[in-house]
């Protein structure tokens, strides 16, 4: 019987280099003829002395190349304070390869470009030319390291941290504070000048309240009638069917649809907010007192913005009166005054309260009582 006919038993694998069956459970690979319990330390490649370690010249010029990254990204820093202060939003600049684009973007996104990456350069040229670049090998050991060790530690720390050399190098190190320090800065001004004063009544106000006004002014409300978006006509009240809904923008929102004349000026801002759905019911399927009052014989009209996350609210079951939000499914019955009854909104859809004008169309009776879409800001 030669060697391969030779039987071997379920936990006999193989043969070793010496002709030996190799078990498994002897943790050995097959083939290898067995491993050592140590594998022998290679060792490490000689280690290349960098210019800076041994020419003192070479390690100032190292030093002024980091200072003077460090001082690109200061000047990067200052001019975006002077030129947040200085661009006018309104303005324009062209730009070869992508046309005319905001003055303001262009100048601050590039001041801030430089202020970060000379920022990073500096670290990264720091690192490579001045600090201890030697490779270090340690042995396993148990994870916590005794006290001893562990009392070295702190004393390499505190006592060798220098080895950085950013003690030696006060130049880096005044240079990289600055940096560091003045980076900040175009943070708090985005923050506190460009975000400017809490938003206040933006959600409260809508084009329900009177249509547009003057800085600082209120809106006068008057009232309005409801218009079809988009066809941007007026609706009579005997044209709404039990179970029609309509899309309804307020009068004199949308330009006009053949001319393309009148509108608000910021079309997009003024739609987000003053959506509202149409729709009608039988009155006796109403449950809420207040939803027929400021409703017209079963015609009910909401806000079309959820009050989660402000997404469109376009969704109706006819037969079961619920208006879902595509976005999260929070779903409002229009029975019961819009009132949550799945998902993550928390408060009900605001009510437009409406009427009819003296040839029977539908008006506003007066303007959203409360903010309208999420409004967290402005909710007491």
């Amino acid at each position: 019987m030669n060697d391969q006919d030779t039987p071997t038993t379920g936990t006999e694998v193989a043969r070793g280099d010496h002709g030996d069956a190799v078990r498994l459970d002897d943790g050995h690979v097959v083939g290898t003829g067995g491993l050592p319990d140590r594998f022998t330390n290679p060792g490490l490649p000689a280690h290349h002395h960098r210019m800076a370690d041994v020419d003192e010249a070479a390690a100032r010029r190292a030093e002024k190349q980091v200072a003077t990254l460090f001082g690109i990204s200061i000047v990067g820093t200052l001019a975006f304070i002077v030129l947040y202060f200085l661009l006018d939003v309104e303005q324009t600049v062209f730009i070869p390869g992508v046309g005319y684009t905001s003055a303001t973007n262009a100048g601050l996104g590039v001041c801030l470009a430089l202020s970060m990456l000379g920022i990073g350069l500096g670290a990264v040229h720091w690192a490579k030319t001045l600090m201890p670049d030697h490779e270090v090998v340690e042995e396993r050991h148990p994870m916590r390291a005794s006290d001893a060790e562990r009392a070295e530690v702190v004393r390499v720390i505190t006592e060798e941290g220098g080895s950085s050399q950013v003690m030696r190098r006060p130049l880096i190190k005044y240079t990289l504070g600055g940096a560091l320090g003045l980076f900040a800065v175009p943070l708090v001004l985005q923050v506190g000048g460009s975000l400017g004063e809490m938003p206040k009544k933006s959600l409260s106000l809508t084009w329900w309240n009177g249509g547009p006004s003057g800085p600082g002014e209120e809106p006068t409300f008057s009232p309005m009638r409801l218009m079809k978006d988009p066809e941007n006509v007026p609706i009579k009240a005997a044209d709404v069917t039990i179970g029609s809904v309509y899309h309804v923008m307020p009068e004199g929102l949308l330009p006009d649809e053949e001319t393309g004349e009148g509108g608000a000026e910021h079309l997009l801002e003024e739609k987000a907010k003053a959506a509202v759905l149409l729709m009608r019911l039988d009155p006796a399927q109403i449950k809420s007192q207040k939803e027929l009052d400021w409703g017209y014989e079963g015609i009910v009209a909401y806000s079309k913005i959820c009050t989660h996350v402000g997404c469109p609210v376009g969704l109706y079951e006819q037969q079961t009166h619920h208006l879902l939000c595509p976005c999260h499914q929070s779903t409002f019955d229009v029975t019961q005054d819009c009132k949550v009854i799945f998902g993550p909104a928390k408060r009900p859809l605001p009510q437009l309260k409406i009427t009819v004008d003296d040839e029977g169309y539908l008006v506003s009776a007066q303007p959203f009582r409360e903010a309208v879409g999420p409004s967290f800001w402005e909710r007491g």
